[in-house]
Parts: structure tokens; C-alpha cells; sequence
């Protein structure tokens, strides 16, 4: 082994070229070992010779001698070089290697599960993370693997497959070169945290780039807003090779972008946002293609539930991705996609698969967002269900962060389900806990979340003394400053504190409408309005336009009331949360007090500001939500 390091060094060193070909040459698999060792020690040797060199000369002479401490800088340089195209060496090896394992194990697979093999392969969190080269040897490997077989339904499936995973890093490339263009449009609205944007976004840019008919399809589709469950339905049938392109270009997409944008140190909070948004998207639009597969007729059912469940396991993919970020949203809010909604329904997709991942602490994360996710729904059983999951979870896995949230979490729960006395004890075990961790954003959510469950259960009472109050508002002040001093803070704690400050501001109002102080409610309330903005949380929202409603008309400026009953009535009535009659009786009250007709122009006049929120489907809704009330009251 000595001898070709020698060989190595006295040819032509300066060409990596040369010292690969002697490599390959001269190396085995067999004396890998030996001559890793021989390099080691010749470059210790080398080393430890240079720096007697330079210590003898500081120390016994007036000049170094330079010709020797060049020429062992040369060999060092050298020695390093061939450290250096070794290791290339290896890593070709292991990416041969990989490849040739997945070649036999898609070959060993059984029809039905060849692409939930494939997608495991291919799946990032695995060690060996599959490159385009990769993918591109994979796919000539399969070709040449059943060139000769006799098995024709064989290979013919196999090859399916090969011309899909070439087709898609073909159409990747094709995109790669613009793949965030559409940021620099002049008509292109930033990514952001934004419910709805201009048609002008990321998927119109791509469907005009790309050349294959299934992701231009796709990409349309959802550059106008549509459901991608839409696209499988209308399938007349499945051709595996246009799906394992699909799978091969969304899945480079999504990891180019979500690197681009990390990598944006101008303004990281942009980035941060813009990442987390890239995750939830992709992971909507595949648990929205898992469920067309599931309901499509004109697919034979069981291949349908195996595209299904095998669809549904790229979404735990990069669930488990986005779990090992730092700005994981363990308070959740961050439900913008590219010009779409919120997780919607899509969400109850992931119920009972996730029940069958391990119980790790990525899973107890895609719980704990899962669970806000339910929440902001209004669907509390399920959220409930969820956070006690990942509450265990977190405890077993010693994350503490994660443990806290989701005390906190269910802490909401337990309030938006009128079990005050259970919201207090979540929400004081997640004070305790954040304090001896140090977790001070967990402890201004706790400080915030007890306050919060405090008001309310002061609230059941029926009670306006002042020092009932007391101690509640006391915790919500000082959740507020903690959370104002994370506010600048990365941008995952940033969002988070924000939602802190939403909260104690909205606790913080209804504290002083309780108390009859209507002014200084609404004052609070107003600063939640602002806050609240950027949560998708629209219990909060709800409650937040209800109580500033309440406020208003304490003050008589009934005209306020009503746009903000409008707001409260609407967004609360859609998450089945009681309290929308709380709001729709103080529109009822407003009507007998000032007429209907003048409700009415009151309503229209604020027509733009209530469609910012509710949309025109809503704003046309509110009668029948009133009349609905009316009827059942």
C-alpha cells in the first residue's frame, strides 16, 4: 500500500485524474482498510515532520529552513488530494451499492407494492439519500435488469417504472433552472403567510414550463384552485409511469425550494416562513391525491388503496422531514400553502395511518400540528384524541418542548369544550415544566394559556368582582411581556409568540368586558385583532370580533357591533363553536334596537372589510346563518 501512495506522489500530483486512475487501479475492496491506514499514517508522519520543522526554527534558529518546510507542505497537499479522491471513490461505491440493492429489492417486490418499495427508496430520511445521478442509474439498472427476462408482465411493469423515474428527472431539469422565477414576476405576490393570493404563483409558472401532460394537468389545477383529488378522479385509468414521474418531480421541487429558501440569510425569517409553508403544501397536495385514489371508481379498488396508502406515505415523509426542522411549529398557525387555504379536511387523512408509525419523537411533532390542525376546525374530540397521543409521546422521548405544547394544547381544548377546571390543571403542569426547562416560550404560552382558562372559568361564575379577575389578568400581563421579547426571535419562535400575544390580548379583553369596562376592552381586543392575523386560528378570530361586538355596543357604537357580530356569528358558526350564538342573539338585539333595514345597510356599507374575511360565499351566507338562529331560538 505504501508503494502506491508513493507512486501516487511522484506522478503527476497535481492531476486528480491521475491519482483516481491509480486508485481504481491499485485499490481493492479487499486492501481498502490496509491502505486507509497506510494514508493515515503517512499523513501524521508528514504532519508531525512539518511542525518539528517550524518548532525547531522558532526555537534554535534565526531562519526556517524553507526548502524542507516547502516539500513537506507539497507531500501534505498531495497526501490530502489523495484523501480527497479516495473518498470519492467511496462514496461511488456506496451510491453503486445503494442502487443495486434498490434494483433487487423493486425487482423482489410484489406487483402491488413495487411503488410503496420505490417511494421508500427514494424517501429522504432514509441514510443514503438518492441523487439525480442516482435516480437516472437506477432507472438505465432496471431497464438493463429485465432486457432479457422472460417474464413479459414483469417487464413490462419494471420498465414502467424506469421510463418514470427518467421521465421525472427529465421534466425536473427541465424546471430546475426556473424553479423560483415566479418570485421576481412583477404580478408575483411573496410567499408568505397569506390565506389566498393572485393566480400569478409558483404552480401556474411551472404548468408552463413543464412538457409532461400529468404534472401540467396537476399544476394547473392548482394554480386555479383547484383539488388535486379532482385530478386522479378524472383519470379514465393509471399509467404507473406518468405517476412515478409526478412522484420524482414533486418530490426534487419540494426539496430544492425548501434549501433555496433556508439558505436566504438577506431576511431568514422570510425564508423560515416560506419553508414552512413548502412543507404543509406538498404534503396537503399528496394527502389530497391519496384520497383521490381512494374514492376514484374508474380505478380497480385494491390498486387504488395502494396508490392510496403508498401516496399517503410521502405526506409522513415529509412530515417526518419538517419535524426535524428547529422551526417546527409547535404551535401550529402556519397553515399557508402556495395561493391555497388551510389543511382542510385533508388533515382527517392522516389519523389512522399515523397510528401505525412508531412512536417516535417526529411522530409526536406531526401529532402535535396535526392536533392544532383539528382544532382550528373545531373538531375537539379528534384534537383532544391527537395532542394526548403526542403528549405521551414527548414525555417518553424527553422532549420537553414538544411535551409543554401540548399541554398547552389541550389546555385549549378543554376550554373551547367548557372544562375549565381541566384547562387550568393542563395549562399549570405546562407553567411548571417550562420553568425548570428553561423553555420560555412554552412558559409565555402557559402564562397566556392559564390566564386565558382562568377568565373563562371566572367568566362561568357570573362574577364581576375585581379580585376574581385578578389573578388571571396578573398571568396574561406577564405571558404578554415574555411573549413581546420573543417577538424578534427567530422566525418559528417569532409566529409562536405572536399567537401568545393574540391570546393574552383576546383573554385580556373579555377579562375587562366581564369587569363592564367596555373602553379599555376594546383597546386590548383591538391589539388582538391585529395579532391574531397572522394565526389561522379561528376560534380565536371568532372570539376576538364577538367580544370587540359586545364591547362596541356597551359604548353604543352600535355600528361597529354589528360588522364585528357579522365576523364573530359567521367564523364561529363554521367550527360548530357554541358561542356563534352568542353573537347572532346580539345581532338580533341590534335589529330590534335599530330596525332591520338599517342592519341591513350597515352590512352592505362594511361589505369589502367582511368579505376580506369570510369571503363573498360568507358575506352571502349571513342571512341564513340569522334566520337559522331565529328559528331555533
Amino acid at each position: 500500500m505504501e508503494e502506491i501512495i508513493t507512486t501516487a506522489l511522484k506522478g503527476k500530483i497535481s492531476s486528480k485524474e491521475f491519482i483516481y486512475r491509480q486508485l481504481v487501479e491499485n485499490v481493492s475492496s479487499g486492501n481498502g482498510e490496509i491502505f486507509e491506514r497506510c494514508l493515515s499514517d503517512r499523513s501524521h508522519s508528514t504532519q508531525s515532520e512539518l511542525d518539528k520543522v517550524i518548532n525547531s526554527a522558532s526555537l534554535f534558529q534565526k531562519e526556517t529552513p524553507e526548502l524542507k518546510k516547502a516539500r513537506l507542505n507539497r507531500t501534505l497537499k498531495a497526501l490530502q488530494s489523495i484523501q480527497g479522491e479516495w473518498e470519492r471513490i467511496q462514496k461511488q461505491k456506496r451510491n453503486q451499492a445503494a442502487v443495486t440493492a434498490a434494483v433487487q429489492q423493486i425487482l423482489t417486490a410484489s406487483e402491488a407494492s413495487r411503488f410503496s418499495v420505490l417511494l421508500q427508496i427514494i424517501d429522504p430520511n432514509q441514510n443514503q439519500v438518492f441523487s439525480q445521478n442516482q435516480l437516472q442509474q437506477l432507472a438505465q439498472e432496471l431497464k438493463e435488469a429485465v432486457s432479457s427476462h422472460e417474464d413479459l408482465h414483469l417487464k413490462q411493469e419494471i420498465q414502467q417504472l424506469a421510463i418514470g423515474i427518467a421521465n421525472g428527472v427529465e421534466s425536473y431539469q427541465q424546471l430546475e433552472g426556473s424553479l423560483v422565477s415566479w418570485i421576481y414576476e412583477p404580478t408575483a405576490t411573496p410567499l408568505g403567510l397569506k390565506e389566498s393570493q393572485p393566480k400569478q404563483d409558483p404552480w401556474a409558472s411551472w404548468a408552463l414550463k413543464v412538457s409532461s401532460p400529468l404534472p401540467k394537468l396537476l399544476f394547473s389545477a392548482l394554480a386555479d384552485g383547484g383539488s388535486t383529488t379532482e385530478v386522479v378522479v378524472r383519470q379514465s385509468y393509471i399509467d404507473m409511469k406518468d405517476w412515478v414521474e409526478l412522484t420524482v418531480i414533486l418530490q426534487r421541487i419540494q426539496q430544492s425550494l425548501v434549501t433555496w429558501f433556508e439558505r436566504q440569510p438577506y431576511d431568514s425569517k422570510w425564508g423560515t416562513s416560506a419553508s414552512i409553508a413548502t412543507f404543509l403544501s406538498f404534503a396537503a397536495v399528496w394527502c389530497e391525491l391519496s384520497n383521490g385514489f381512494r374514492i376514484a371508481t374508474s380505478i380497480d379498488r385494491s390498486k387504488g388503496e395502494e396508490l392510496a396508502k403508498a401516496c399517503f406515505g410521502i405526506v409522513l415523509q415529509i412530515l417526518r422531514t419538517f419535524a426535524h426542522r428547529e422551526y417546527f411549529p409547535l404551535y401550529g398557525g402556519v397553515f399557508a400553502f402556495f395561493g391555497r387555504d388551510a389543511l382542510r379536511d385533508a388533515i382527517a387523512y392522516l389519523d389512522t395511518p399515523l397510528k401505525e408509525v412508531e412512536g417516535t419523537q417526529e411522530k409526536a411533532r406531526i401529532l402535535t400540528l396535526l392536533g392544532y390542525s383539528q382544532f382550528i376546525l373545531g373538531k375537539y374530540p379528534e384534537a383532544n384524541s391527537f395532542h394526548q397521543e403526542a403528549l405521551e409521546i414527548a414525555r417518553q422521548a424527553g422532549d420537553q418542548p414538544c411535551e409543554i405544547a401540548n399541554l398547552n394544547h389541550n389546555s385549549r381544548v378543554c376550554v373551547a369544550q367548557k372544562d375549565y377546571s381541566q384547562a387550568i390543571n393542563y395549562s399549570q403542569r405546562a407553567l411548571i415544566l417550562a420553568r425548570q426547562a428553561g423553555e420560555r416560550l412554552g412558559e409565555a404560552h402557559a402564562l397566556a394559556t392559564l390566564g386565558y382558562s382562568e377568565v373563562f372559568a371566572a367568566q362561568q361564575m357570573e362574577r364581576i368582582e375585581p379580585d376574581v379577575y385578578e389573578q388571571a389578568i396578573e398571568y396574561l400581563h406577564r405571558g404578554l411581556e415574555l411573549s413581546e421579547k420573543l417577538s424578534d426571535s427567530r422566525f418559528g419562535i417569532s409566529l409562536a409568540a405572536r399567537q401568545t400575544q393574540a391570546l393574552c390580548y383576546i383573554s385580556l379583553g373579555i377579562a375587562h368586558v366581564a369587569l363592564e369596562k367596555p373602553q379599555a376592552a376594546v383597546e386590548y381586543l383591538e391589539k388582538g385583532s391585529e395579532a391574531v392575523q397572522f394565526s389561522s386560528d379561528k376560534y380565536l378570530q371568532g372570539l376576538n370580533f364577538l367580544y370587540l361586538a359586545e364591547s362596541y355596543y356597551n359604548l353604543n357604537n352600535y355600528e361597529k357591533a354589528v360588522y364585528n357580530s357579522c365576523l364573530g356569528m359567521y367564523l364561529l358558526e363554521q367550527i360548530a363553536a357554541m358561542e356563534w350564538r352568542q353573537a347572532a342573539g346580539l345581532l338580533t338585539i341590534l335589529q330590534s334596537k335599530l330596525g332591520d333595514e338599517t342592519v341591513q345597510q350597515l352590512i352592505v356599507k362594511y361589505r369589502t372589510n367582511i368579505i376580506k374575511f369570510i369571503g363573498v360565499d360568507g358575506y352571502d351566507y349571513l342571512p341564513q346563518l340569522l334566520e337559522k338562529y331565529k328559528r331555533s331560538h
